[in-house]
């Protein structure tokens, strides 16, 4: 089954966009029980790049589709599942990196949606949260994926978020998003 092309966020409306999450569909890996396997050798740097073996993958749609089948397990690992096996992938930090940022209307009324490293998109709402944790180095901003997987949301577009929350000067610092609040200065 050949993967399709990531699409262009800035050619796609919210609306657009929310048409597309509608339509995708995921193996249910959430529903496969099979035998642990080991170790894929594989990792996901925290920049986002995928590895096999110590060298990147460079085909997106390979990365795309190991993406389709990736788990987090209760215990916070992450793995890979097919139907007849389960395979160990290390995640240095977050599996997924949100690169780019699409924003319509502002206030409550504002809605985000979000394109991630491997092409797939995802609208901030209540199910899928804006955290942002502060870690020795700084904020440490996320966006909830699926199945408890996050994508760190990159620093550029991170920024952004923050330049848009800084301008319509809520008090705490922070944006909605199709009727969700979200912090973005680290506090809880």
């Amino acid at each position: 089954m050949p993967m399709e092309p990531a699409p262009d966020l800035n050619s796609l409306s919210l609306a657009d966009v929310a048409r597309l999450l509608a339509e995708k569909r995921l193996p249910p890996v959430e529903q496969l029980n099979p035998d642990h396997c080991g170790n894929s050798d594989m990792r996901i740097a925290r920049d986002g790049t995928w590895y096999h073996q110590g060298s990147p993958i460079g085909r997106e749609a390979m990365v795309r589709l190991f993406s389709t089948i990736l788990r987090r397990e209760p215990d916070g690992s992450h793995v890979l599942v097919t139907p007849v096996e389960k395979l160990d992938i290390e995640v240095e930090d977050a599996p997924f990196v949100a690169v780019e940022l699409k924003n319509e209307g502002e206030g409550r009324g504002r809605k985000l949606a979000f394109r991630l490293n491997t092409g797939d998109l995802v609208a901030a709402d209540a199910d899928h949260a804006i955290t942002v944790r502060e870690g020795e180095d700084g904020p440490h901003p996320y966006l909830h994926v699926r199945g408890g997987m996050e994508a760190l949301i990159g620093r550029s577009v991170y920024y952004e978020l923050m330049n848009m929350a800084l301008n319509e000067s809520s008090e705490p610092v922070g944006l909605w998003s199709d009727g969700a609040f979200f912090r973005l200065d680290g506090a809880a």
